[in-house]
């Protein structure tokens, strides 16, 4: 069965460079990507939430999210499954950015900007939730292009990503409710 994951996850990203990959796309693709950076653009976002009184809990919601995705996505679950890149095992797949070092599931960029949007999609007017999730989207997909993660890796740090974002919005509710928020 994984062996049949694995073959399917390869096929998909030996399509997308075979049929989605173009000149033009590469450099806006490899910018949303860099975005995702080390959780730069939703770090960013939770700081700037944090400046205005009536969403400095949005903000604190969003940074509980993002230390819950980095634990449990980049220090535990990389380091338990330690899946190898794509690049270095779908024959003919290149990657479009410099190689990442870590391991690839989940994808931590993908977990990361699912743990911000979703939580900014909860809490704030839809208006701003829903930019985020387009953006969260796009940063995934990006990993993708890029050839530096499978399907399954995206799709499981969107999961998790998602989860630990209903999770911190839970501890948000808790906080609210005792009067720390």
């Amino acid at each position: 069965m994984l062996y049949t994951l694995s073959e399917l996850d390869g096929n998909i990203l030996l399509w997308i460079q075979d049929n989605i990959r173009n000149e033009f796309l590469t450099p806006i693709i490899t910018f949303i990507t860099n975005l995702g950076n080390k959780g730069f653009l939703w770090v960013l976002l939770c700081l700037i939430l944090l400046i205005p009184k009536k969403r400095r809990s949005v903000g604190i919601i969003g940074i509980i999210s993002l230390c819950l995705s980095l634990v449990v996505n980049n220090a535990i679950l990389k380091n338990f499954v330690a899946r190898t890149r794509p690049y270095e095992l779908v024959n003919g797949l290149i990657a479009l950015i410099p190689y990442p070092t870590d391991f690839s599931f989940p994808s931590g960029h993908t977990a990361a900007s699912f743990a911000a949007a979703v939580v900014f999609y909860k809490e704030l007017p839809r208006k701003y939730g829903i930019p985020a999730l387009v953006v969260a989207v796009l940063i995934a997909l990006s990993r993708l292009y890029l050839g530096v993660h499978y399907p399954s890796d995206v799709l499981a740090g969107a999961v998790s990503g998602t989860l630990l974002a209903l999770l911190a919005c839970k501890i948000g509710s808790c906080l609210r409710e005792k009067g720390f928020l």
